[in-house]
């Protein structure tokens, strides 16, 4: 897809690993620690929930998450992409969305061993919907991008210290911990800077 996305205060963030890494759960806590303002765009629920389509390289959903990201970023939200996201599959996209983007992408892989993932999975409610089979089916090792953009998070690494580093990172302040100089966050979750969009209700939750 062409054209630019996003302003300079948006943060692009990518999220790949396997399946059962901790991506879903670092998003997440990234997005329960700075409020509203963060959009996260799932693989999962784009490929397998809204079009229930196979991981293949010329996948439907390939362009979707590039839309529903690009879509989010022009809207003066920051986002979160994450997934599997094969890079033989989703690298070109991943480029392009990077390269398209008006602010700052930080892009991370989980570098999770196989067994350690299995343990992970185990303790997730959908554990019974697959197992072993599928999951040494789908793991990749170390399948990183081109070009040496991402950060490896180990195995080792807790939650929480992920989700502190990759805010620290992409400078989104988390209100638990005072406010710095330059100011990060309003408290309404947008970033500083950026006028809420018109006609968007107030944020009253």
């Amino acid at each position: 897809m062409v054209g630019n996305a996003g302003t300079e205060s948006t943060k692009l963030i990518v999220l790949r690993g396997n399946s059962a890494s901790g991506k879903t759960s670092v998003a997440t806590g990234i997005r329960n620690r700075y409020g509203r303002g963060i959009a996260i765009v799932s693989q999962d629920n784009l490929r397998r929930t809204v079009l229930r389509e196979r991981d293949t390289p010329d996948g439907a959903n390939i362009g979707l998450i590039d839309t529903v990201a690009r879509y989010a970023l022009n809207q003066g939200y920051h986002a979160i992409v994450e997934g599997i996201l094969y890079s033989a599959h989703y690298a070109d996209m991943i480029t392009g969305l990077r390269e398209a983007h008006q602010g700052v992408s930080f892009c991370y892989y989980y570098d999770v061993p196989f067994e350690e993932t299995l343990r992970r999975h185990a303790t997730k409610p959908q554990a019974a919907e697959y197992g072993f089979a599928e999951m040494s089916d789908w793991y990749r090792p170390l399948d990183l991008l081109p070009g040496g953009v991402e950060q490896i998070i180990p195995a080792e690494m807790s939650l929480d210290d992920t989700v502190s580093k990759m805010m620290a990172d992409a400078g989104l302040h988390d209100p638990a911990e005072p406010l710095n100089p330059s100011g990060f966050r309003r408290p309404s979750g947008r970033p500083t800077g950026r006028p809420a969009q018109s006609g968007r209700p107030p944020d009253t939750t």
